[in-house]
């Protein structure tokens, strides 16, 4: 906290920024020879990515599918008893349209999409899924709330106040509703390595990566306790990600709980897989008036205003999976042989401070 006669200073953090690929998406984002800018301290990263970026390119590309986009904010009501609670619910449940009103005198992009709740005693749990357009939309639903609270009490005069957030929603924290219901966008990323491109630029065969992804993502996850997670590093790649292109970075914790699916198909090949179900960006908001940013998803194609809104946001969903997914694949190609990622990590660091 500061006094009256303090002022506050705004000052920026330099990140070393690079830009890594080529990128090949595949779907309704496809684009050849895209590069991702990233900003990060670990330098090893960028040529990392890019060594999964060139080698997918080679056998095609990366398919890139968005299976479901909202945003949530969970608000906390008290009812005088459970039975009440539970009624106040169901009666709630058949009133989206009348819900739907108040959120659109907030935005005229926040559309209310579906409900969520829990009863724990006489309190009231309630998530509200939203979807926000280009935003990422933290502020849009929270600003939807904080409308939609104020309403249900004036309907409901035996509910009381409680939260604006219940951590049902759940916003920067790890837990399993966001996967089980989502929150942000839910991206899967696919690729297919032919055997000689898995040798001839990842040095490693599509058994040994497989092979790997059990006994590490699969079942290390399950021995350390991972919460729906099974991969290596998405947080990484997200973070660099993130901080390119203005994102609120803090949104990694529940973004990185990916899950790789590998497998060696039926000609032998690598099939590699990363889904990112919790994946929170935004191409308009906060943070996005930076003119690096500006550049960035201008470079990236994600700054286009002639396009229906979401559609900037969604592509920039995509392409921040697909650079998670090049990470994983090329440190799992990595950890199949003993000394590499190290070796790799003293050559490129100590060569950045050279």
């Amino acid at each position: 906290m500061t006094n009256s006669n303090q002022t506050l200073h705004s000052t920026y953090a330099s990140i070393p920024m690079e830009s890594v690929g080529p990128f090949k998406l595949i779907g309704d984002v496809e684009t050849d020879d895209l590069m991702v800018p990233m900003a990060t301290y670990e330098t090893p990263l960028w040529p990392s990515v890019a060594r999964g970026a060139r080698v997918s390119a080679h056998a095609g590309g990366i398919r890139v599918t968005v299976v479901d986009e909202r945003m949530t904010r969970s608000i906390l009501l008290e009812a005088p008893n459970a039975g009440v609670a539970v009624k106040r619910l169901q009666d709630l449940k058949n009133r989206h349209d009348d819900i739907q009103t108040v959120v659109a005198q907030t935005s005229r992009f926040a559309k209310l999409i579906d409900t969520h709740h829990q009863v724990v005693g006489n309190l009231i749990y309630l998530r509200l899924e939203f979807t926000t357009g280009d935003a990422s939309g933290h502020n849009m639903v929270t600003n939807a709330a904080d409308k939609i609270i104020p309403w249900i009490l004036n309907e409901y005069e035996d509910l009381a106040y409680v939260s604006i957030s219940a951590n049902y929603c759940t916003d920067k924290k790890v837990s399993a509703v966001n996967g089980i219901l989502g929150r942000g966008k839910y991206v899967v990323c696919e690729t297919t390595i032919p055997r000689k491109l898995c040798q001839r630029f990842l040095k490693t065969t599509p058994e040994a990566i497989t092979d790997l992804h059990i006994k590490k993502n699969l079942i290390g996850s399950i021995v350390s306790g991972g919460l729906r997670t099974a991969n290596a590093h998405v947080a990484n790649m997200l973070l660099g990600f993130y901080l390119a292109t203005g994102q609120d970075a803090a949104n990694i914790v529940e973004g990185s709980q990916a899950i790789n699916h590998v497998e060696v198909d039926k000609n032998g090949d690598l099939y590699f897989s990363t889904t990112l179900p919790n994946l929170i960006v935004g191409s308009v908001g906060n943070g996005k008036g930076l003119d690096f940013v500006l550049e960035n998803l201008q470079q990236l194609g994600c700054a286009n205003p002639d396009v229906e809104p979401g559609v900037n946001s969604r592509r920039l969903a995509c392409i921040a999976g697909a650079t998670a997914l090049c990470g994983e694949l090329s440190l799992m190609a990595a950890q199949t042989n003993p000394g590499e990622l190290m070796q790799a990590h003293i050559k490129l660091e100590r060569a950045a401070k050279d």
